[in-house]
């Protein structure tokens, strides 16, 4: 069966996921996470994608970027997936991908699910039990964008930015934000679109012709 097409817009959010194979490990030591940040900054700026927010979790990444060409997207996540595998393969002396297939995306279509998918994202260790806060795991962009102002290669999104116009308190308002958590439902359209690769808040619509009505049933159009 045919991969279902991404759906990317210029200039849009995107929500991206990268697992490692079987779910298995595709960060081994300090080292790793630095060289995934930086081919990340490197690729962000080459490519033309603003990165908003990161998570790297020990199988897995979680990204909120916009791209702002229609192949930025996947020149950057083509050109940071093989060169940081390559790097690692290198060093451990092992051979292959460390990537589950291609990565999923998810078209982020309005700015609360912009901000909820940035607590989703920053949150992640926090949900996984790893760190009772989010500003206690060293690998993501929480303490960043925390300040107000994302620092390094990060990058507003203008519905952060239009928290406030002052950088401390649009700092102090996300804290608050995400001290309450990401909502049960939203929680549950960013899980849903990242598995069918779909705009978060849409309902994929299902395959095959509608079923037809009998003639009781039929809606009839008004007069």
């Amino acid at each position: 069966m045919p991969r279902a097409a991404r759906v990317v817009l210029v200039d849009s959010p995107l929500h991206i996921v990268q697992r490692g194979i079987n779910r298995s490990t595709c960060f081994f030591s300090e080292g790793d996470y630095l060289s995934y940040l930086r081919y990340l900054a490197l690729f962000s700026r080459r490519f033309g994608c603003s990165v908003h927010a990161y998570c790297l979790m020990t199988n897995h990444v979680h990204l909120l970027l916009t791209p702002h060409t229609t192949e930025a997207c996947a020149l950057l996540m083509k050109n940071l997936g093989q060169h940081y595998v390559q790097g690692v393969n290198h060093r451990l002396a092992r051979t292959g991908t460390l990537w589950e297939g291609r990565f999923h995306s998810s078209l982020v279509t309005s700015a609360r699910y912009v901000l909820a998918c940035y607590r989703y994202i920053e949150l992640n260790p926090v949900r996984a039990g790893i760190v009772p806060r989010a500003n206690q795991y060293r690998w993501s962009s929480h303490d960043f964008n925390l300040q107000g102002q994302p620092a390094g290669f990060l990058k507003m999104h203008s519905a952060y930015e239009a928290l406030a116009t002052d950088a401390d308190q649009r700092g102090r308002l996300y804290q608050e934000m995400c001290e309450l958590g990401t909502p049960a439902a939203e929680l549950k359209d960013i899980r849903q679109a990242t598995r069918v690769d779909c705009a978060i808040g849409m309902r994929r619509k299902g395959r095959g012709r509608p079923r037809k009505l009998d003639e009781k049933n039929r809606v009839r159009p008004y007069l």
